[in-house]
């Protein structure tokens, strides 16, 4: 590596760690920047553009994420069992202000806000990825279909947790059942 591509990794780190603390709304060159340590035409030195930086330090959070998820056994598992588990470690202290930057996110695209359609999708991709690599499902089950319905459950009561209904969320989740076979 590069003194130029530590400096970015080191930047990114630093921007991720503002976006967790601050969300979207501190996502503009110049509070970037200056969590970066760096003026914001040095942000721009080391990065294209702003959807560069947004993207890059984005996906430094959700590889963040990918890190935590990594204490989950890679060995496939149901479907029954994996929503807990993966429900489980976003429960953790570390994960409340990384859920409340992917609603954040989730609702920019939700609105057609560019970048954060492509974000938002490359981010949705690699996690139903992960999901859909440890699903144990019987023959003919649709894997991907499969590992989307989890994520959406998953997606639905972190959702409900932002609004302040993380115990019927709890209680909702002791209910996960798929039909037999899956």
């Amino acid at each position: 590596m590069t003194i130029r591509d530590d400096r970015r990794a080191a930047a990114l780190a630093l921007m991720a760690d503002h976006l967790l603390a601050e969300g979207l709304a501190g996502a503009s060159l110049r509070p970037l920047a200056k969590a970066a340590g760096i003026s914001d035409r040095m942000l721009l030195y080391y990065f294209a553009d702003k959807e560069e930086v947004l993207s890059l330090t984005l996906l430094t959070i959700a590889g963040r994420l990918q890190g935590d998820l990594a204490a989950v056994s890679s060995e496939p598992v149901s479907p029954r069992a994996l929503a807990p588990v993966l429900w489980g470690v976003l429960q953790g202290p570390s994960m409340k202000p990384v859920m409340a930057l992917w609603l954040e996110l989730a609702a920019a695209a939700a609105r057609g806000q560019e970048p954060f359609v492509r974000i938002g999708t490359q981010i949705g991709e690699g996690f139903l990825d992960w999901v859909e690599a440890r699903l144990a499902v019987a023959p003919g089950v649709d894997r991907r279909a499969t590992a989307a319905l989890i994520l959406g459950v998953i997606d639905g009561l972190v959702m409900m947790g932002g609004v302040g209904q993380a115990a019927l969320a709890e209680r909702a989740l002791a209910l996960w059942d798929l039909p037999s076979g899956s």
